[in-house]
């Protein structure tokens, strides 16, 4: 990655495809010898050309391995304390992820305009609206800020169901992994032009509900 970076950057400044193709190339050997990731509605992911928002629930650190299954170039936004990790910090920053300070409220009006420049760019984001990952697994209230970029830019956002990754390494206990496979479910795009970004918000938040077992619906 580092090898490359200079000329990604040159050629490829926004979306980083290469830097991405890499992450993904890491994501499938690192779980693959461990367990499974099963797609369900492939169909609807927009084309990889075309900017979007996704957004999905967060049970565990194995959510991010398995979102790469999806075979979209996209953007994280994450907080500022994982890019200091050796490798893992190192390789989001060369790939562009968005660096979050959760506690500056500056840093979070800046993280928005980044987002909607990366969108105009065709860049694509991935937002976890839950904040962070959830320590009892249930669904918790969403943040609008990755539907208010939706809106402004015009963006679609497709709403994502990750299942099973809570069962096999929970919050708190990262050390351990548990047997089982990772499920995602891909709703169909959500139109966000036009749209009231808390409204959006709310209507994701039920699509993703939709196809969580009852007890993990607050």
């Amino acid at each position: 990655m580092l090898v490359i970076y200079p000329i990604v950057l040159k050629l490829d400044k926004y979306r980083r495809r290469a830097q991405h193709a890499v992450n993904t190339l890491w994501a499938k050997l690192g779980s693959f010898p461990f367990y499974r990731v099963k797609i369900e509605g492939r169909q609807h992911l927009p084309p990889n050309v075309q900017a979007a928002v996704y957004v999905a629930n967060h049970q565990s650190f194995l959510d991010i391995f398995s979102l790469f299954h999806l075979n979209r170039s996209f953007k994280f936004i994450s907080k500022s304390s994982i890019f200091y990790i050796p490798i893992v910090g190192w390789s989001m920053f060369l790939t562009g992820h968005v660096m979050l300070n959760r506690v500056d409220r500056r840093s979070q009006l800046r993280v928005l305009q980044e987002c909607e420049r990366l969108l105009s760019r065709g860049a694509s984001l991935l937002f976890f609206p839950e904040g962070t990952r959830s320590v009892d697994q249930k669904l918790a209230p969403f943040k609008k800020g990755g539907f208010t970029v939706a809106v402004r830019t015009g963006a679609p956002v497709v709403p994502i169901t990750v299942l099973g990754a809570g069962d096999m390494m929970p919050s708190g206990k990262e050390a351990f992994m548990y047997p089982g496979e990772v499920r995602m479910i891909v709703h169909p795009p959500m139109e966000a032009k036009g749209e009231n970004a808390q409204e959006l918000c709310d209507k994701a938040r039920a699509v993703i509900a939709s196809a969580m077992p009852q007890r993990l619906v607050s």
